[in-house]
C-alpha cells in the first residue's frame, strides 16, 4: 500500500527554509496551509519557520513520522534516508534533482546508493527529481510551484500520473483554469521504487478517483507486462488515459536526459496500449479533450450520433468528422421526421444533421432535444449553438444542464467571442464539455464510444 504518501498522518519537510522563492519554504507553506496533521520544518539554521518549531535533524522530531520530504542538495539526500530509516520513517518523496537523469557517474552512484539505502529500511521512494504528490482530499502538497504561478484544481475525481513534473504542473494549471476538478496527481521522476505501474494498481481502488491519466518517457523494460496487465484491469473499471512521450529518437533522448528513462520503440507501446485497453491521447489538446469528456459524460450505448446545429456549414464539417472517426449520423428515422415536421418551419432541415437555420431561437432547439434525447436509437446528441443567433437567449444552456437527465453523453460545439466564451464557462463549470473544433470533439467522442464498449461488452465493438 502505498498510503504513507496520500494519507499521512504526520509530514517532515527536509530543506524547509523561511528564504522567499526556496523550493523547501513553497513545500512548507503548502502543508502549513492545508494539511492537517503534524508537519516538522527540518534545517539546522534555524530554531523556528513560519511560526513552526524547527528541527535540526529528523531524530529530533520527539512523535514519528509517515512521511518525509527532501528538498536538499543530491549529495546530502543519502544521509537523510539514513536518519530516515533510524527514525522509522516509511515513505520518502525526494523532490532533489542530480541523479541519474545527468548522465553522469556520479549522479548514477549516488541514485543506486539511494535505492540501496531505502531498500534497506524499507522506506518506499517517489523521486528523485520529481515535484511529488498533491492528494486534494488529505492536503498533502509537494508541488514547489507557488499558488499566484500554479493554480490548484478544485476538488475532484481526476487523477494524473506523470513523470515529468512541469507536465503535470501545466495540466493542473489548465484544469484550475477550466474548473476541472482534481483527485490526486503525482510526478515520480526518475522512479528509483515508486512506479507507473504501482500507482495505477493504488489509484484504481482509490474512491476518489474516477479517471486516471499517465504521462510516460518510458517503462522499465522488465515491466512492460505488468504495465499491461495492471493497465488492463483499471481500465475495466475507470477510464485511464495515456500519453507517450519519446516517440522519435531524439524525442527519446530527451527523455533519457530528462527523467533517465529508456523510451523504447513507440509502435511497440502503441500495441501494449491497445492490449492494455487504455486510451492513447496523441497531442495536448487531446489529453484535455478526453480528460473531460470522460470524466463528465454517461457511457455510451452505441455509436449513433445526431447533430442539432443552427449552422449549417458546421453540421457538415461535424458530420464528416463523427463519421471519418468511426461513430454513425444515421438518418432521421421516417417517425422522427413527421415529428419535426410537425414542429418546426417548413425551411428547417429535419435529415440528420438537424438544421434549425439562422432564425431560430432556445425554444426551437428545446422542443426539437425534447424529441430526439428520449429515443432509444440515439446514443449522443452535438448541440451546434453558435451564439451570434439573434433568437439565442440563453436558456438552451439552461435546458441542456437539466438535459442531463436523460443519461446520454451531450457535447456542445461553440464558436466566438466574448458571448461563446460565457456560455462556455457556464456549460463546463455544468458537466457539459464545449468545443470549438468539431474535429477535436469526434475524437473526444469517439475515446468516449471505445471506452464504453471496453466497459459494456468488453471491448468489442
Amino acid at each position: 500500500m502505498l498510503d504513507m504518501f496520500f494519507k499521512p498522518s504526520s509530514v517532515a519537510i527536509v530543506g524547509a527554509t523561511p528564504k522567499e522563492g526556496k523550493v523547501g519554504r513553497v513545500i512548507l507553506e503548502n502543508f502549513k496551509n492545508k494539511f492537517k496533521g503534524y508537519v516538522y520544518p527540518v534545517n539546522p539554521h534555524y530554531q523556528e519557520i513560519l511560526g513552526l518549531k524547527a528541527y535540526s535533524s529528523l531524530q529530533e522530531i520527539p512523535g514519528s513520522v509517515d512521511l518525509v520530504v527532501i528538498a536538499t542538495p543530491a549529495k546530502t539526500v543519502p544521509q537523510v534516508l539514513e536518519d530516515a530509516g533510524v527514525k522509522g520513517v516509511k515513505g520518502a518523496i525526494i523532490i532533489s534533482g542530480g541523479f541519474r537523469e545527468t548522465g553522469t557517474v556520479e549522479g548514477a552512484m549516488l541514485e543506486e546508493e539511494v535505492k540501496k539505502i531505502s531498500s534497506r529500511h524499507g522506506i518506499r521512494v517517489i523521486g528523485p527529481n520529481c515535484i511529488g504528490v498533491i492528494d486534494n482530499w488529505s492536503g498533502v502538497d509537494t508541488f514547489f510551484l507557488p499558488e499566484d504561478k500554479m493554480k490548484r484544481p478544485p476538488r475532484g475525481y481526476i487523477s494524473v500520473v506523470s513523470q515529468s513534473g512541469a507536465f503535470a504542473s501545466a495540466l493542473l494549471d489548465w484544469m484550475a483554469y477550466h474548473g476541472y476538478g482534481l483527485s490526486k496527481a503525482i510526478s515520480f521522476g526518475n522512479k528509483v521504487d515508486v512506479d507507473e505501474i504501482e500507482l495505477l494498481e493504488y489509484l484504481a481502488d482509490d474512491p476518489s478517483t474516477n479517471l486516471v491519466f499517465v504521462y510516460i518517457e518510458g517503462v522499465k523494460e522488465n515491466r512492460g507486462r505488468d504495465f499491461m496487465e495492471t493497465a488492463r484491469k483499471v481500465s475495466a473499471r475507470k477510464p485511464v488515459v495515456v500519453y507517450k512521450a519519446g516517440k522519435t529518437k531524439r524525442g527519446g533522448a530527451a527523455a533519457a536526459s530528462h527523467t533517465a528513462a529508456l523510451a523504447g520503440d513507440y509502435a511497440l507501446y502503441r500495441g501494449v496500449f491497445k492490449q492494455s485497453r487504455v486510451l492513447e491521447a496523441t497531442s495536448f489538446d487531446e489529453i484535455m479533450d478526453l480528460a473531460k469528456v470522460l470524466s463528465t459524460q454517461p457511457l455510451m450505448k452505441g455509436r449513433r450520433v445526431y447533430i442539432v446545429t443552427d449552422a449549417g456549414g458546421v453540421g457538415v464539417m461535424l458530420t464528416d468528422a463523427l463519421e471519418l472517426s468511426g461513430l454513425e449520423v444515421p438518418e432521421t428515422p421516417a417517425d422522427l421526421r413527421e415529428r419535426l415536421r410537425g414542429i418546426l418551419p417548413p425551411h428547417c432541415i429535419v435529415g440528420n444533421p438537424i438544421d434549425l437555420t439562422g432564425d431560430t431561437d432556445d425554444e426551437r432547439f428545446i422542443r426539437v432535444l425534447n424529441e430526439i434525447l428520449p429515443r432509444s436509437d440515439v446514443d449522443a446528441v452535438v448541440v451546434v449553438a453558435l451564439p451570434q443567433i439573434p433568437g439565442l437567449k440563453g436558456s438552451l444552456f439552461d435546458y441542456l444542464v437539466e438535459a442531463k437527465k436523460y443519461g446520454k453523453p451531450i457535447l456542445v460545439v461553440l464558436i466566438g467571442g466574448e458571448l461563446a466564451e460565457k456560455y462556455w464557462r457556464f456549460l463546463e463549470e455544468k458537466g457539459i464539455p464545449v468545443f470549438e473544433s468539431p474535429e477535436r470533439l469526434a475524437k473526444a467522442l469517439w475515446a468516449l464510444y471505445t471506452y464504453s464498449q471496453i466497459r459494456i461488452h468488453g471491448g468489442t465493438s
